[in-house]
């Protein structure tokens, strides 16, 4: 299960148990509205409560991220799981956008809702 929010050009997820195909197909939902009225959008995406998800959703994660490679600017990612991790790196081969590990969410929001004129925190 998922929750989504929406605000401004920031998207958040957060995922609870189970993530299924179905979960991921309303988070890009959510995701294609932000780039249509927002263009570039920051994502960012709580797993901390995710117990596991299928092949099949990460493989729409890998087609997902390849076609919208351009239209991120920042993802934040809330993980403690050193798999999810490894995944975040593998990703980065896919997507032009910064991605950054967080276990802290006011961390992880203060980063990702930085404007681009701020400098980035290290």
């Amino acid at each position: 299960m998922i929750s989504v929010n929406v605000r401004d050009n920031v998207i958040s997820m957060t995922v609870m148990g189970q993530f299924t195909l179905d979960d991921y197909k309303e988070f890009e939902e959510a995701v294609l509205y932000g780039i249509k009225f927002q263009g570039v959008v920051n994502l960012l995406i709580d797993l901390r409560d995710m117990l596991s998800f299928s092949l099949d959703v990460a493989w729409e994660e890998i087609r997902f991220s390849r076609q919208h490679a351009n239209d991120f600017n920042r993802v934040a990612i809330l993980t403690s799981n050193e798999w999810i991790a490894w995944s975040t790196w593998v990703n980065r081969l896919f997507v032009n956008a910064d991605i950054q590990l967080f276990d802290d969410l006011s961390e992880a929001e203060a980063w990702v809702r930085q404007t681009a004129s701020e400098p980035l925190a290290e």
